[in-house]
């Protein structure tokens, strides 16, 4: 009789050329959004536009984004994952060059759209081509590498813009993802090969273009209306965020009752590991990525750095969720997401803790030493999630399920930082005459506030299955050669 070897679950040169191809492409577009951030007053000040206006380019970005992402798995399968990702890129790399040759802010505004859209396609479609090339086995491992834009660009790049605001011109924050982007299509048009979409091809459905979409973009602008004074009460932030839910409902029920392949498919909702997984990411938006607009406003509020100070003093988060990468990866192949995200968000609560008692001579050193610590715990928490989402998912509703969880990340991110917000202006409103003691206050509260919305995260956490049961799972891979046409050498054959 026959018998098969036992599969060899490293990551084959295949593979890894794979990813580092892929993440090369996935750096711009989250280094664009962090250094943007930091450059809002030059860039209000030098196009002569007012804060409200200058606002646009961040939420306009946000809304294309919003917009483009729901049909990234139709293109897929339209176009082809190959093709499609090259289409992003350079549809991402010509918004940068002429959002860096804008000429007042209305046409920067409009070449942001162009931005968000791209990368609106690209993120999903990242996770997509990876988590199929993977297979179950190996996701794990796969992620630590390709979570590395997600978890260490945020905490530099707002040195690399500090930096690009104090010594350069503004319009070099666009430019700077002129070189990327085009190395990462020289490399994917030679490197990757063409897949041919597989699976039955469904109609594009119209209906959930116009609930899904708008839904999204809605809650998001609500979002982003979060910080006026009136915070979640105010009228600019109700209605659209209402709006937005009712169309989003409407998507519900529209994509429950299509079986030829509604625009999302959200049956993926049925696995629970996957579930469980989207569960941690939306709380993760308040207790992982919202502090991280606590902490820059921590040191340039309380502190009173500046913007590049403040960026450089956050660099250690980077450094420390570089530390756990390697080992999350592997244990989270052996042994399961779950003992990986648990411990991941308590070290999150310890790194959060020195901000949260930090009074009003706090060390240096030791602010900086838990910024190590939570960024451990942070690339822990996601290299688990990301890989323990897609263990049990099937490889036909891998892209439905890739653009499901990028939603699920933006709207608890915005969501996140929105609450955020409201709690710290809450807190620094009801003091009359604003001292340097209250506003010390102020921020230890909010920072508690965070530490609280960790412990939150616990409850979906422990859904999170312990082992990869793979006899269970219905994903299988995409042999990385068929991507990238490197041999893998490594893996042996089976017999029979």
């Amino acid at each position: 009789m026959a018998t098969s070897t036992p599969p060899d679950d490293r990551l084959d040169p295949a593979l890894h050329r794979l990813i580092w191809i892929l993440v090369l492409g996935g750096i711009a577009p989250i280094l664009d959004t962090t250094i943007v951030n930091v450059a809002l007053a030059t860039l209000g000040r030098d196009l002569h536009a007012s804060v409200a206006v200058t606002q646009w380019t961040i939420t306009g970005y946000l809304l294309a984004m919003a917009i483009a992402m729901p049909v990234t798995g139709w293109a897929t399968q339209r176009l082809g994952a190959k093709r499609l990702w090259i289409l992003s890129l350079v549809l991402f790399v010509v918004g940068s060059a002429l959002s860096g040759a804008a000429w007042n802010m209305d046409s920067l505004i409009v070449f942001r759209v162009v931005q968000g859209a791209a990368a609106g396609i690209m993120m999903p479609l990242l996770v997509t081509i990876l988590v199929q090339a993977a297979g179950p086995g190996r996701l794990g491992r796969m992620m630590a590498i390709a979570s590395l834009p997600a978890v260490v660009v945020p905490a530099l790049g707002p040195v690399v813009g500090g930096l690009i605001v104090t010594d350069l011109s503004w319009r070099w924050i666009f430019y700077v993802n002129v070189p990327i982007c085009l190395a990462a299509i020289i490399l994917a048009w030679r490197a990757m090969r063409t897949i041919v979409p597989t699976g039955e091809r469904h109609p594009f459905d119209i209906v959930g273009l116009l609930t899904l979409s708008p839904g999204l973009a809605l809650v998001f602008y609500g979002l982003a209306q979060v910080s006026g004074p009136s915070g979640f009460a105010s009228v600019a932030v109700v209605v659209p965020i209402a709006a937005g839910v009712v169309f989003l409902a409407a998507f519900g029920v529209h994509a429950a009752r299509r079986h030829d392949g509604p625009l999302v498919n959200i049956r993926v909702l049925r696995i629970p590991s996957f579930a469980a997984a989207a569960g941690v990411f939306l709380l993760s938006g308040l207790s992982l990525y919202g502090p991280l607009l606590l902490l820059g406003l921590y040191y340039q509020d309380v502190q009173g750095k500046s913007a590049l100070i403040t960026g450089l003093l956050l660099a250690p988060q980077g450094i420390g969720s570089l530390l756990p990468r390697t080992l999350a990866g592997k244990l989270t192949d052996r042994v399961g997401p779950r003992l990986v995200v648990i411990p991941g968000l308590a070290l999150t609560v310890v790194g959060t803790l020195a901000f949260a008692l930090a009074g009003s001579a706090p060390s240096d050193w030791l602010l900086s030493a838990s910024l190590v610590v939570r960024g451990a715990g942070l690339g822990a928490v996601t290299i688990a999630v990301m890989a323990g989402a897609f263990q049990a998912v099937p490889p036909q509703e891998v892209p439905d399920a890739s653009t499901m969880m990028r939603i699920v990340q933006q709207v608890g991110g915005s969501f996140g930082a929105a609450v955020l917000a409201v709690i710290l202006a809450g807190q620094l409103a009801s003091h009359s005459i604003l001292t340097a003691a209250f506003r010390v206050a102020a921020f230890d509260t909010s920072f508690w506030w965070a530490i609280g919305f960790t412990v939150l995260a616990l409850a979906p956490a422990v859904l999170l299955p312990t082992r990869l049961h793979r006899h269970r799972t219905g994903l299988t891979r995409i042999p990385p050669e068929a991507v990238t046409g490197v041999p893998d050498r490594g893996r042996p054959a089976s017999s029979g």
